[in-house]
């Protein structure tokens, strides 16, 4: 298990013009999701869902905690900048590109690790909770709006 504190001295030093910085961000993103893994009690997975051990990671992460899927966006988008670096490496944007993914990777450390705390964290996510719930939450709920709203 790498340390969050490691993982954020990794990016707070994180040099996007150095050599290879796909390959280390998705190194540093991937350890954020093991940690994950590796506190509810569960070997991280070496699979990988198309063609990213990262995307096979959120998946395991999210299995039996629906409220982890608030972060599937932002593991995709890592995995999307890792193909942008890696396909056009020589790229005018790449340090910018590379950037950008140093910034999703922090952003998933500091969900992750909120989350580690705060369980309820990521909640809000539309697809943490299903559509039953959602109606069934709204159907209790006050009607605030005035008489003449409700008449109309």
């Amino acid at each position: 298990m790498t340390p969050f504190a490691d993982i954020e001295a990794a990016l707070d030093g994180f040099d996007p013009a150095a050599a290879e910085p796909a390959g280390r961000l998705l190194g540093l993103a991937e350890a954020v999701l093991d940690n994950w893994a590796e506190a509810r009690g569960e070997t991280p997975t070496v699979e990988e869902r198309e063609g990213f051990r990262l995307l096979a990671l959120h998946r395991q992460g999210a299995r039996g905690e629906p409220s982890f899927n608030a972060c599937r966006e932002t593991c995709r988008e890592i995995a999307f900048h890792a193909n942008l670096l890696r396909l056009e490496p020589d790229h005018a944007e790449s340090a910018r590109r590379a950037a950008m993914m140093a910034m999703l990777v922090r952003h998933l450390l500091l969900f992750v690790s909120g989350k580690m705390q705060v369980a309820g964290l990521g909640e809000f996510c539309c697809s943490s909770r299903t559509l039953r719930a959602l109606d069934r939450d709204s159907a209790a709920a006050p009607d605030h709006r005035s008489e003449r709203q409700r008449v109309a």
